[in-house]
């Protein structure tokens, strides 16, 4: 019965880790996406150049 018990806990931990890192995956495209467009869209300075969009 141990055994049993021990597979399906490591079934339900692979499962999960599997469902965070997919959830991960998709925050981390969705914040890619996010710095392109701010990226893309960054205004102008006063002297003609492309000012940096962040506060670094």
């Amino acid at each position: 019965m141990v055994p049993v018990l021990l597979v399906l806990l490591l079934v339900l931990i692979l499962f999960g880790a599997g469902f965070a890192v997919k959830l991960l995956w998709w925050i981390a495209l969705a914040v890619l996406v996010i710095w392109l467009l701010g990226f893309l869209a960054r205004g102008t300075n006063s002297a003609g150049g492309r000012g940096r969009w962040y506060r670094w």
